[in-house]
């Protein structure tokens, strides 16, 4: 079953604990960033039957930090130092919510990224992250 999910989207790559319960969550490289999508459904919604703020902000921050982890070479990973979500308009039960992040800029600290969330193609977010790479340790000179 696709879910009615859009073409070039598979199965998203990265499980956690925090997001399983979410699946199936969906996302796609497009080569500069890491799209998340899926289909809205109980799992996603507050009691008013909308998708909640906080798996908007979940994805948005992972969709994020995932985009500027394509730019570092070396990293070990990143964490978010801050992270910001406006709410424009409510994402229904049915719809298909996606993340398009865009990386501002790519450092070897830090490194920022914006991302808009559609509900099909209604602007619902937007969000703005600042993460902080983790770089491997360099070994001494001998």
């Amino acid at each position: 079953m696709n879910h009615g999910v859009p073409d070039g989207f598979a199965p998203h790559f990265r499980k956690s604990g925090l997001t399983d319960p979410w699946e199936p969550l969906f996302s796609r490289n497009t080569g500069d960033a890491i799209v998340i999508g899926l289909r809205a459904g109980p799992a996603h919604a507050n009691s008013r039957g909308f998708v909640h703020g906080a798996v908007i902000t979940a994805l948005a921050d992972n969709a994020m930090g995932l985009s500027c982890g394509l730019a570092l070479d070396g990293a070990s990973g990143l964490v978010t130092v801050g992270l910001s979500v406006d709410f424009l308009s409510t994402a229904r039960l049915g719809q298909w919510l996606e993340i398009r992040p865009v990386v501002l800029k790519s450092g070897r600290n830090l490194s920022f990224c914006s991302a808009t969330v559609q509900a099909d193609d209604t602007l619902c977010a937007r969000a703005n992250a600042t993460f902080r790479a983790f770089m491997p340790e360099k070994a001494p000179a001998s």
